[in-house]
């Protein structure tokens, strides 16, 4: 009994919280470049997660940068409606080397959360990429999944995870030489450990490495 009374309660404030969200229309100058449908909050019903260009706002003076937003969307009544909104989270369309070349961002939904998969070159050798998952929970999207890696075409590859619902972290930095003759290289790192995060990061209070913490034994940081 206690249980469907929970149940009910829960669909009734779902109820009146999905008609208090303001209806959603593309606004002029913004380009669709991807999106992903799926359910976020356990109600049985999919939402959609949109990424834009914002194409009236270039960064640049001399070439294409536009910034962009996503969108978290509910359907209610056979409209889609704004539940979240977010535009400090996204790299900008002319990040990197030659942003000319760079993927699209990727969304993934799997598990009731969502990733967000962003890719650019740092020079001409260089890979940077990033995805971050986040996960409806207390009333609010939190962060709880990081991976960054960087990487060079042969000389290191560094990989840096970060699962923040159970505090594992993994540290994998491998080194290599992109010259025929040998010469002196690092030594690969691993290191796996277990690290508190408590708050966890509301998902719009998230910038990209705005976060750190002390790697143990170690006098090196993390930046998330």
């Amino acid at each position: 009994m206690k249980k469907l009374l929970g149940l009910s309660i829960f669909i009734i404030s779902t109820s009146i919280s999905a008609q208090s969200l303001k209806d959603f229309s593309t606004p002029k100058g913004y380009e669709k470049i991807t999106e992903a449908r799926g359910d976020l909050d356990k109600d049985g019903k999919e939402e959609t997660v949109v990424i834009f260009n914002i194409t009236t706002k270039s960064i640049s003076e001399d070439r294409e940068d536009f910034p962009r937003i996503f969108y978290i969307l509910k359907s209610t009544d056979g409209k889609q409606k704004i539940w979240q909104e977010n535009s400090i989270f996204l790299f900008s369309s002319g990040t990197g080397f030659y942003p000319e070349s760079n993927a699209a961002p990727e969304i993934t939904i799997k598990n009731n959360s969502f990733s967000i998969k962003q890719v650019f070159n740092t020079n001409s050798r260089h890979t940077q990429t990033y995805k971050h998952t986040f996960r409806f929970q207390n009333g609010d999207f939190y962060l709880i999944g990081s991976h960054s890696r960087f990487e060079d075409t042969c000389d290191f590859n560094d990989l840096n995870e970060i699962n923040f619902s159970t505090g594992k972290v993994i540290v994998d930095h491998q080194y290599s030489s992109c010259e025929e003759d040998e010469r002196d290289t690092p030594k690969d790192y691993h290191k796996e450990f277990v690290h508190q995060f408590k708050p966890l990061i509301k998902m719009n209070s998230f910038r990209i490495g705005e976060n750190k913490f002390k790697i143990p034994d170690s006098d090196k940081y993390l930046y998330y």
